[in-house]
């Protein structure tokens, strides 16, 4: 039975309708088609034909920041140094470079001062 027709049969509101075979939710979720959401971005982002990009940006500015977003979001690990911006904007650049690799399953990393890596969710980041 149903969550509906349970509470609407508790609050007296309709009749409970018994079925005969029990309902597998198992199936749906263990099926072939099933994949982790960074493997679903992987193959959006991501032709496997393609060579792999690193794009090393300097924004000046806050504004600067649908750039950053854009070469992410198309599978393109990042550099992003922000050493030519103010404390603040850079606090806030970082803030939301964070965000997007947080929304997009991928992994930020300082890798100097004000300098940070975004790797998308298909990318191994190793320290050696």
């Amino acid at each position: 039975m149903g969550a509906v027709r349970k509470v609407a049969s508790y609050l007296g509101l309709g009749g409970a309708e018994q079925y005969d075979e029990s309902y597998d939710y198992e199936d749906e979720v263990e099926g072939e088609d099933w994949q982790s959401a960074s493997e679903r971005a992987a193959k959006r982002w991501h032709a496997m034909n393609e060579p792999s990009r690193i794009v090393m940006l300097t924004p000046m500015k806050y504004n600067d920041a649908p750039v950053i977003g854009q070469h992410f979001r198309e599978g393109q690990t990042v550099i992003m140094d922000v050493s030519g911006m103010s404390t603040a904007e850079a606090t806030r650049m970082v803030d939301f470079v964070a965000g997007l690799a947080y929304g997009c399953e991928g992994r930020i990393e300082r890798i100097a001062e004000k300098v940070f890596l975004l790797a998308p969710a298909e990318v191994e980041i190793t320290n050696g």
